[in-house]
């Protein structure tokens, strides 16, 4: 087992791992091979002119890192850090270089195993989130995952007008 309680440790094949996280009340992953570390919400530092779904710094163990807003590319209200707020810490590659990204989430689920085969695809018509940034859907328990294309989803707001 890690010594650090907010290191992410995983058995198995980490591509099909993801880590759940809450937020508006919906279930979305991530896969834990971008996953850092989870922390506390931390200071904010706003960025002046900074786009919105990037509006602030926060300083994560000496590293700064980019605060992104998840809510609002998903088209979702602003959050409200409540007692179980935490920031994943995330490690993505942004413009060709490997960078630390943070992001808030309403609560942090769990790990667990998505093979790959098993997402199923998310049908244009009646989802309220751009099926653009989402991988696919996975269930557990009865309820349904929604697993983030975290290249597409953490994206600079440029790089997904340019591809369009």
């Amino acid at each position: 087992m890690n010594a650090d309680p907010n290191m992410i440790e995983t058995e198995g094949d980490s591509d099909d791992m993801v880590l759940t996280f809450l937020l508006d009340g919906e279930t979305f992953a991530i896969p834990v091979a971008h996953v850092v570390e989870i922390v506390d919400p931390q200071p904010v530092t706003r960025a002046p002119c900074a786009d919105p779904f990037a509006p602030g710094l926060i300083n994560v163990r000496g590293v700064i890192a980019p605060l992104v807003d998840l809510r609002q590319r998903l088209g979702m209200k602003p959050a409200v850090i409540g007692q179980s707020s935490r920031v994943i810490v995330l490690n993505l590659m942004v413009g060709g270089e490997a960078t630390k990204v943070a992001m808030l989430a309403d609560d942090v689920d769990d790990i667990a195993d998505t093979p790959t085969a098993d997402l199923e695809t998310v049908p244009e018509l009646g989802v309220r989130w751009p099926t653009h940034l989402i991988r696919g859907v996975a269930k557990k328990n009865g309820a349904l995952i929604i697993v983030l294309d975290a290249e597409t989803a953490f994206a600079p707001t440029q790089s997904l007008h340019s591809e369009t």
